[in-house]
């Protein structure tokens, strides 16, 4: 199914950033893009389903997505090359809703969860509001964008699990010792770290969450979820939902 709203964009730049992880640069319109978690999805040719993936930032006509290579369909993506052209849904769902940040955010991010906070936090800083950002990783050969967040010049901690880097175990944990006291929090990462953020927070905060989606745009349900004021599409009324409304079982 085709949208008039499909776009070609061209790969600017396309590499590693990490042990299965990377970043690429696409040229292209963003003027559709209205709020940081929002998403695009890429046709890949040999491939039926779209590959969704999160923006990790934008500097004019220039879109930065980060992506782990796990099948047959993102291995194809990690080996085009610069000029070659890809059909995009562009600017898709709902993003991050800063009007909630509250006096003290804290931005969370687990893995390649960890684009979209950068999109969020940039966004923030933009705004004149001062997000801290925590990372979580599994080890130090996982971790992605250090340096990036590093150079926002705001408050910044990375947990590690095996603690080979930073704090030793979650997020959480981060927040536990240096005695950080957020009244709201925003958070994109693995299901069990949003599960046990959603349930062991008492701050209120909004999640992204992924899933697998054929059209992108609400029109095929595949990715829906049932909330607490019913069911709900994740590429349409999310990514992002209200930690309120999302049901853990």
């Amino acid at each position: 199914m085709k949208r008039n709203n499909d776009t070609n964009y061209t790969i600017v730049d396309n590499r590693w950033i990490g042990t299965n992880t990377m970043l690429m640069v696409l040229e292209g319109p963003t003027d559709e893009f209205t709020m940081p978690g929002q998403f695009i999805n890429i046709a890949i040719p040999g491939f039926t389903l779209r590959r969704p993936i999160s923006v990790c930032d934008i500097e004019g006509d220039l879109l930065t997505i980060v992506y782990d290579v796990v099948g047959h369909g993102t291995e194809a993506l990690s080996i085009m090359k610069p000029g070659t052209r890809l059909d995009i849904l562009p600017a898709l769902g709902r993003g991050f809703d800063i009007s909630k940040c509250g006096d003290r955010p804290v931005l969370l991010g687990g893995g390649v969860g960890c684009p979209p906070i950068y999109s969020l936090a940039k966004n923030m800083i933009s705004r004149e509001i001062l997000p801290t950002v925590i990372l979580g990783f599994n080890s130090d050969e996982r971790m992605i964008m250090i340096e990036q967040f590093e150079n926002l010049d705001i408050p910044f901690y990375v947990a590690t699990v095996d603690g080979s880097y930073g704090t030793k175990g979650f997020v959480t944990d981060v927040i536990k010792e240096e005695g950080l006291n957020p009244d709201y929090f925003y958070a994109c990462g693995p299901l069990p770290m949003l599960r046990a953020l959603c349930l062991g927070l008492t701050i209120p905060g909004q999640v992204s969450l992924e899933a697998r989606m054929a059209c992108g745009f609400g029109a095929c349900m595949c990715c829906s979820l049932e909330t607490k004021s019913g069911p709900k599409r994740i590429c349409k009324e999310g990514p992002v939902f209200d930690k309120e409304e999302l049901i853990w079982k």
